[in-house]
């Protein structure tokens, strides 16, 4: 059956709002490794590589603060420390200290885990009959999944 937000019983809620959480802090962690790696990208991909780390940690801050406003939209806390980002995340931060072909890597995989953690979370939505959340999450699973594929592209 499909609910709407104030449908949803609280122990539906606190699963998806759970799930959106893990996937605001892989996000988070995400974003600023791209930019980290936008700042750092050296050789003679400079400009490709620089323009298209901007172009993921921009669409990325954006997409927290999208996951934030549905977590808040089903009456949940929409966690905020980057302490607890990074040790909830499954996404590892990086000291920027790599070749361009390893940050390519580092962050396709890290588009990769953010695609997973979406579809999870597009399951628990789904589970619970939340076909909003549950589309959310799947249109982030594809932009993270586009991404991973892009960043995949350059290395050959």
């Amino acid at each position: 059956m499909t609910q709407t937000a104030e449908q949803l019983t609280p122990s539906a809620k606190e699963a998806i709002c759970e799930a959106l959480n893990q996937a605001v802090a892989e996000t988070a962690v995400t974003t600023m490794l791209a930019q980290n790696f936008h700042w750092n990208v050296t050789g003679m991909a400079f400009g490709p590589l620089h323009d298209l780390f901007q172009k993921i940690y921009e669409d990325h801050f954006t997409a927290q603060d999208d996951l934030a406003e549905r977590i808040k939209a089903l009456g949940g806390h929409a966690e905020g420390q980057l302490s607890a980002m990074l040790k909830r995340s499954k996404v590892d931060e990086h000291d920027g200290h790599a070749p361009a072909e390893v940050m390519l890597e580092t962050l396709a995989k890290a588009q990769e885990t953010l695609a997973a953690t979406l579809a999870g979370t597009a399951a628990i939505a789904e589970e619970h009959g939340d076909l909003l959340t549950q589309d959310m999450a799947i249109g982030r699973g594809q932009v993270h999944e586009k991404f991973a594929w892009l960043l995949r592209a350059h290395l050959g």
